[in-house]
């Protein structure tokens, strides 16, 4: 547990992850490169729930983008945890450009 600005949260501080870039693949992966340099590979079919079914609509789901730091689709009706995203992909060490 720790304090920010009089707020309590129950998990542990983290550093700030923010992303910078985000290129979506096929069969709903999408590559990651995060401010400290690192590119990360993503399967979206990890998130789950009603909010995220919107992203097996191929155009939806091609149509990501970046809002502070966070991916988002739909003008940001759906986005993701960057600290999620981080924790649940994988090092990419291949050769990518970002647009």
């Amino acid at each position: 547990m720790y304090i920010v600005d009089g707020i309590c949260y129950a998990s542990k501080e983290t550093d700030e992850i923010e992303i910078i870039s985000v290129k979506p693949l096929e069969d709903r992966m999408i590559l990651i490169q995060f401010l400290n340099g690192e590119i990360r590979l993503f399967d979206t079919n990890l998130l789950q729930g009603p909010v995220f079914e919107a992203l097996k609509d191929e155009n939806i789901f091609n149509d990501v983008k970046i809002d502070n730091g966070v991916v988002t689709w739909m003008d940001g009706d759906i986005d993701c945890a960057p600290e999620y995203m981080y924790e649940n992909s994988f090092e990419y060490n291949g050769i990518v450009e970002f647009d």
